[in-house]
């Protein structure tokens, strides 16, 4: 069972701790739950709850009003929003509300919508990736089952892999090649399918090798390809092993490319950058390197 605290409901709801007490203290909406040293903490049903008071009071609900409602009648509530408006239009708590419900109704509704309003790529700007940031603190309490991963991440694959085929894919002689994989025991695959987009969509020539990909496909591909650029993600792997004789053996098989890495372990782990070899943080980071190299 995920335990969270106050400082980690707040991140994952965007309701201020202070918020949160007065909630506890004045309407009694919420439990009070306390360890045996006092302190205050949250379980899942809790998150849910408040997700969906911020939600209705977003909306223009008076927190008086929900705190006189069952939680089964404010679950009916947030589900009768759902059918009259785009249920939380700029909210990314109605996504994980829909996660936590495995509701592939709602959370495609909700996408599909800002992808009409701001376009794709805004979309996973603005939406997706802080989502997936919120998830992380999620992990970190244990809240987040393989099911709601897998829910997320299949969804989320589907849409980057239409967005991907709407693109003309016509490169030009001059355009530069990008060899693009994921290393072994590395599960983030939606990053670098992301990556396929911004590079498909500036015009790049790209070798997309896939997940699970060892040195010696990657020397393979190379020499048929010939690539200018290497890119590869370092997140789940090498998390309990050293990244620095990967990174030697890399840039052996990759016959003078130049190599750029990114992921947690690049900022996680210390080690000597060899030669040749760039590594960028973050989606902004990635998208100006893209659109500077393309």
């Amino acid at each position: 069972m995920a335990v969270y605290s106050i400082n980690d409901i707040e991140k994952l709801s965007g309701v201020k701790a202070h918020t949160i007490r007065i909630w506890e203290k004045r309407y009694n909406i919420l439990p009070n739950r306390r360890t045996d040293t006092n302190i205050r903490y949250y379980l899942e049903d809790d998150l849910e709850l408040i997700l969906n008071l911020a939600h209705l009071n977003k909306k223009g609900t008076k927190i008086s009003k929900l705190a006189n409602m069952s939680a089964d009648e404010i679950k009916q509530k947030v589900a009768g929003s759902c059918e009259v408006d785009v249920i939380f239009e700029n909210q990314i708590d109605g996504l994980m509300l829909s996660m936590f419900e495995l509701n592939e109704f709602k959370f495609i509704k909700i996408l599909n919508h800002h992808i009409r309003e701001i376009g794709f790529e805004q979309t996973m700007d603005e939406i997706i990736y802080p989502l997936l940031d919120k998830l992380s603190v999620m992990w970190i309490a244990g809240s987040v089952k393989g099911v709601h991963e897998n829910f997320i991440n299949n969804i989320i694959r589907r849409k980057l892999s239409v967005e991907i085929d709407k693109l003309e894919f016509n490169p030009s002689e001059q355009a530069p090649r990008f060899l693009i994989y994921l290393p072994e025991y590395e599960a983030h695959e939606l990053s670098l399918l992301f990556v396929f987009y911004l590079l498909k969509k500036q015009g790049a020539s790209i070798l997309y090798l896939g997940t699970q990909i060892s040195l010696v496909d990657v020397k393979d591909a190379v020499e048929v390809f010939k690539p200018d650029y290497i890119f590869t993600l370092f997140n789940d792997s090498f998390s309990e092993a050293p990244l620095q004789p990967y990174l030697e053996e890399l840039k052996q098989v990759s016959n003078g490319t130049h190599i750029v890495i990114s992921g947690y372990q690049t900022v996680q782990q210390k080690f000597s950058l060899p030669e040749n070899v760039d590594i960028i943080h973050g989606l902004e980071d990635i998208k100006k390197y893209t659109l500077s190299h393309v």
